[in-house]
């Protein structure tokens, strides 16, 4: 048999990244429950196997390194040192130097370098650091955003990055695939049959049941690509203890929802939304020990990440117990930047908006934590990119709550078709909120403006008007009324097609980057319809100030 060392490293990078994240967690167990020793044991033996799988493959480096952090966990096991702090941040350091060997080893190169040689000292004694790390580890060889690739590392290695994609799949699920592959494949057999033999009726209802079983199969590769999002929010525990220790705060994270499901690629794009929205509750939420006992807090600050589904969306919140947004000075910063008329005077949920501008800054100076302007405005865009919605709610000296709605899938939407012309656009089904004709005093040559709907203002865009679409126009004209974050707004078209499944096909390079547009999809009868891009499309044509708040 063909030995395949490839599928070996691919299968070997994806337990270790795994070991190592299971390393982690117990380290960050066993400093809050010392005594645990299920545990440490646990750790160990995660260790233990790193460091087994490591030398068998040739990875001498990493092997050493793995043995070096056996030991250490061994004086544990012995009662021979205990799981302070200080050891554990040595230890926690160490496995961060294995992630970033690991990709190196990959590539042939076995040597520790001296930066690693440095950690192996201080994690004999025991040590601390020099400065911790402020992101969440990220599977080997995978960049982040937030944080530099470590010295020697090869990035973009193509072998690294392709294990830290892969998925585990139950085989019960696989059996399932392959079973229903083989049925959907009978079935087409059966309808050309029946087609050739000219039995019309008998061909549809064959069509039929060949189309019930590719909308099971759809939904089994759906639920395939469903992962529990307990992983991705789990990893955040090592980044509040490692922000705070670093400010001289304490905080501690709380997770629920651990088995709330999502599609794969909604976890990978969370990370860094997620990094940039603690990082602003550390620094500007929680406060210091001092600060907190003199309100009559606990010292030790509360920060919790929560999961849950939402009619059909998961919604993710990050909620903190610390000081809450300060109104007064995102009142002066909003006035001082011309962001509105009368910043004050706007309610809490408006206003709190405005920290997603570029630029926005609330930092009275500047700190290597925040005060340059940068961060929220990076998780409105990721979060948009995502068809998701975000919203904050702050209450002084209370904390503050920001909730992320995303879908549960990029794959697949509910759609809302519409059409302009002889095109048809495709509007994600939980975005709309009604339909309605045009009033015929709207006008019909303004590309958007506004109408009155039982009473309040509805702003509007005339899409026809906004593509550029030529000729035929409509008698009447039709308004889609959607949701964008705390506010509704129009959408004007020529004609209403109605929901249908959609699959998302991304945009091709002629397409990349135009706001208003996030992918396409093939109709029925084989022509591209585009689908909308609804926070990116009203953001660019309408008026920050136009739009009426959601009934």
């Amino acid at each position: 048999m063909e030995f395949d060392a490839e599928a070996l490293l691919l299968t070997f990078i994806a337990e270790t990244e795994e070991n190592l994240r299971a390393i982690e967690e117990g380290l960050l167990s066993l400093e809050r429950k010392p005594d645990d020793l299920e545990t440490l044991q646990l750790v160990f033996r995660m260790a233990h196997t790193l460091k087994g799988n490591s030398a068998s493959l040739g990875f001498s480096g990493v092997a050493e390194f793995a043995h070096a952090l056996e030991e250490q966990l061994e004086k544990l096991r012995q009662r021979e040192r205990a799981p302070g702090p200080e050891l554990v941040t040595a230890l926690l350091e160490a496995v961060d130097a294995l992630r970033e060997m690991l990709p190196v080893a990959v590539e042939g190169n076995h040597e520790i370098a001296p930066h690693h040689r440095e950690v192996l000292k201080r994690l004999a004694a025991g040590a601390s650091p020099l400065r911790p790390p402020l992101a969440p580890p990220v599977a080997a060889g995978v960049p982040s955003a937030t944080a530099a690739p470590a010295a020697g590392t090869p990035e973009g290695s193509a072998l690294a990055a392709e294990a830290g994609r892969t998925l585990r799949v139950g085989i019960e699920k696989l059996d399932r695939l392959m079973t229903l592959a083989g049925e959907i494949a009978i079935s087409r057999g059966r309808v050309r049959e029946l087609i050739e033999g000219g039995s019309a009726a008998a061909a549809l209802a064959a069509h039929q049941d060949a189309a019930q079983l590719h909308a099971e199969l759809q939904d089994l590769v759906m639920q395939v690509r469903m992962v529990p999002v307990g992983p991705t929010l789990r990893q955040y525990v090592r980044t509040v203890r490692d922000l705070a220790a670093a400010q001289g705060k304490q905080a501690r994270l709380a997770i629920e929802g651990e088995d709330v499901e999502v599609d794969t690629t909604i976890i990978e794009h969370l990370r860094d939304p997620l990094t940039h929205m603690i990082r602003n509750a550390l620094h500007h939420g929680i406060e210091s020990p001092e600060v907190r006992r003199e309100k009559g807090k606990d010292p030790c600050g509360a920060v919790a990440l929560s999961a849950w589904r939402e009619a059909g969306s998961i919604v993710i919140e990050l909620a903190d117990d610390g000081a809450g947004f300060n109104r007064e000075r995102i009142v002066e910063e909003a006035r001082r930047r011309g962001l509105a008329d009368d910043p004050e005077r706007l309610p809490d949920a408006e206003l709190y908006r405005l920290v997603f501008e570029p630029g926005f800054s609330t930092a009275e100076r500047v700190t290597e934590w925040s005060g340059r302007g940068m961060g929220m405005d990076v998780v409105r865009d990721r979060i948009a990119a995502l068809r998701g919605s975000i919203a904050i709610e702050s209450w002084p000296d209370a904390g503050t709550s920001i909730k992320i709605r995303l879908p549960l899938t990029l794959a697949i939407i509910e759609g809302f078709g519409v059409g302009i012309g002889a095109e048809t656009y495709v509007i994600p089904v939980d975005r709309v909120v009604e339909c309605m004709e045009l009033p015929a005093r709207a006008g019909r040559r303004e590309r958007q403006g506004i109408l009155q709907l039982r009473g309040e203002a509805l702003p509007f865009v005339r899409l026809r008007n906004l593509f550029g679409v030529r000729g035929g126009e409509p008698e009447r004209e039709s308004v889609v009324v959607v949701r964008h974050d705390l506010a509704r707004a129009g959408i004007v078209v020529d004609s209403l097609h109605g929901q249908d499944q959609a699959v998302i096909k991304p945009l091709g390079g002629i397409f990349e980057g135009v706001r208003g547009l996030c992918g396409s999809t093939i109709l029925g009868d084989g022509r591209v319809a585009f689908i909308l891009d609804v926070p990116g499309l009203l953001e660019k044509t309408l008026s920050p100030n136009a739009a009426a708040p959601a009934a």
